[in-house]
């Protein structure tokens, strides 16, 4: 049995477009909000202090890529010109070639885009919740929504999962090729982005995010089944008793 009232606070189209804007916008805001997790810091220390991550075979130590890591994630998190990286030496000469610097920008409209997107939606999402918990009528809605949503993007991380583990460079490749143009993001293994950020620390990254986004997902699922089972009993009415 569902929450009713005697007149719904929202026309049921809304309510419709509020619930599927819950179930289609979890997995994008879940998935954004590892991306944002990853492009940090903290990150940074737990990949680079985990065991058995490669070792620069051209010099760079742990403590190097500590040092010059920040300031990538810097520059794409902040409003800095291409001069932020540009400037930075090494050994005296510029750290980045200018083909880095190129893909560099790149990589920083796409990321713009994308905490762009997560901002919007994270909102969006908020108002979405709000609205439909806000009167009892229309929370049955917003519990479906999150139920729904979960098993949507459960669905998508799994098929993400197997395509990954069946084929790495497919994944990395495709994913590439879809936001950036020809070869602008292949470079020398002598290059500072591939000796700061290896394959092994895209890989993980992703893992992170999957990680993130399943705990995300559970955690929805959770909440929205256990809320739903209080629903139900508050509406049961008790049994009656019967005669001995």
């Amino acid at each position: 049995m569902n929450d009713v009232t005697p007149q719904r606070a929202l026309p049921p189209r809304l309510i419709a477009v509020l619930r599927l804007l819950i179930t289609v916008g979890l997995p994008v805001f879940l998935v954004l909000s590892g991306v944002r997790l990853v492009m940090s810091e903290t990150f940074l220390q737990i990949e680079y202090n985990r065991p058995g991550f490669p070792a620069d075979r051209y010099g760079f130590t742990r403590e190097d890529r500590l040092r010059y890591a920040p300031y990538a994630i810097e520059y794409l998190r902040s409003d800095a010109g291409i001069s932020y990286l540009g400037d930075l030496e090494l050994d005296g000469e510029p750290m980045y070639t200018p083909k880095e610097l190129r893909h560099m920008e790149d990589v920083k409209a796409v990321t713009r885009l994308a905490l762009a997107v997560h901002t919007a939606l994270s909102i969006l999402l908020l108002l979405s919740v709000i609205a439909l918990a806000w009167q009892p009528a229309t929370r049955h809605a917003l519990r479906q929504g999150l139920f729904e949503g979960g098993l949507f993007t459960l669905l998508l991380i799994v098929t993400l999962v197997i395509v990954v583990v069946a084929s790495w460079d497919f994944f990395f490749t495709g994913f590439h090729r879809l936001f950036f143009e020809g070869d602008s993001w292949q470079f020398s293994t002598r290059s500072t982005l591939i000796r700061l950020f290896p394959e092994r620390f895209w890989f993980d990254a992703a893992l992170a995010i999957g990680l993130f986004t399943v705990v995300g997902v559970l955690a929805a699922i959770g909440i929205a089944w256990g809320w739903e089972r209080q629903a139900r009993r508050r509406e049961t009415p008790p049994a009656e008793p019967t005669a001995s």
